[in-house]
Formats: C-alpha cells, sequence, structure tokens
C-alpha cells in the first residue's frame, strides 16, 4: 500500500525593513539544491490595516486613513519586489513562488499563512529587539514560535565581529 506524501512548503515571512531571512532560506533550502529542492515557497508580507496605523477619529480621519492606506500598499509593493528580486538573483524561479501581502498584525498574518497552507515550516526573522522594546512591541518570532502549527525557523541578524570593527576603526 503506497502512502501519499504531503507536499512540503515553506512560508517565509518578510517586511519591508530587511529581506535577508528570505534570502537565509533561498541559500539553505533552494540554491544548493536547484531545481530538486523538495519545497515549495510563499512569501508573505503582512500590511498593517491603516486604521491600526492612524488610530485617529474625527473629522478628517477618513482622508487621513485614505493617504495612509496608499502608502502602505506601495510599502507592501515594494517588499514583494525586491522578494522577486532576490529570488531571481538566487536562480530560484518566481512563476513556483506564491507571493502574498496579508492585512493585520504579522503575528496573526504568519500563522494564518502557516494553517492556510498547511506549512511544514514557518520562517521569520528576529530583529534583535532588546527586552524594553519587545515587551513593547511584541516579538512575531516569539508568538509565531508558540502559536504556529508547524516547525518555525527564527532567522537572527548576524553580529559585527570585532575584526569587522576594526576594519571601520581605521
Amino acid at each position: 500500500m503506497a502512502i501519499a506524501t504531503a507536499e512540503k512548503l515553506i512560508v517565509v515571512g518578510i517586511d519591508e525593513s530587511d529581506q535577508s531571512t528570505l534570502e537565509w532560506t533561498l541559500d539553505h533550502f533552494f540554491v544548493p539544491l536547484g531545481s530538486n529542492s523538495v519545497f515549495k515557497l510563499v512569501v508573505v508580507h503582512a500590511k498593517p490595516s491603516p486604521s491600526s496605523v492612524v488610530g485617529l477619529s474625527g473629522p478628517g480621519a477618513a482622508d487621513v486613513v485614505a493617504i495612509v492606506d496608499v502608502d502602505l500598499r506601495k510599502t507592501s509593493k515594494r517588499a514583494l519586489e525586491k522578494a522577486k528580486d532576490i529570488c531571481i538573483a538566487k536562480s530560484v524561479k518566481i512563476d513556483d513562488v506564491i507571493f502574498e501581502v496579508m492585512e493585520g498584525d504579522p503575528r496573526k498574518v504568519m500563522c494564518e499563512a502557516v494553517e492556510r497552507h498547511r506549512a511544514t515550516i514557518l520562517v521569520v526573522g528576529s530583529h534583535g529587539y532588546g527586552a524594553v522594546k519587545r515587551a513593547l512591541l511584541g516579538s512575531v518570532s516569539d508568538y509565531c514560535a508558540h502559536h504556529a502549527h508547524c516547525n518555525v525557523m527564527i532567522v537572527k541578524k548576524p553580529k559585527i565581529t570585532n575584526s569587522l570593527w576594526n576594519i571601520f576603526s581605521l
């Protein structure tokens, strides 16, 4: 009796500030294997809702929300274009990649993407915030590690080494 194997899928969460998480994922799961990778890739950008960013009410608030929404859409578009460029640079066919923008809190967006796509792995980055910032802003990676229904890979930014520091202090 043959056992059907489910497709293995990686969801990568990206933001507009840094796409090193996507680069890390491609370098470790796709580039070395070329077209023989066993994974399918979904790249997700969480776009905040305009009302959560503005936080205003009263006369003129609708105008401000509309302006903020246009800006957030542009930011999301730039993030996905940058992700596509990274895939192309790493020789990953973008026709085989699903690119999504989902509106909402990034923590919940990533967990929802995992559920919807039945992901095997969720890859998120770590901004390296200290305890105070993490307590105030919330940690997407921490939330996902506790709530996503799949394995979660947290990609940390590399620390500057002393030798690098010496180069810049010359």
